[in-house]
């Protein structure tokens, strides 16, 4: 095994790290950012119903 060939699995091993940290944050924020688009679109839609700006 060359040195090469660690360097290649320490960096697969790392990048599995990192988006599997990357992912678990994605999905304890996405009920946030739904609720946040939701009430966006909420927004929106009284706003063009109301003949806002």
């Amino acid at each position: 095994m060359t040195q090469k060939d660690i360097i290649l699995i320490l960096a697969a091993v790392g990048a599995l790290v990192v988006l599997g940290f990357v992912l678990r944050v994605t999905f304890a924020l996405l009920g946030p950012i739904l609720l946040i688009l939701v009430g966006y679109f909420v927004y929106r839609a009284y706003q063009n119903k109301s003949g806002g700006r």
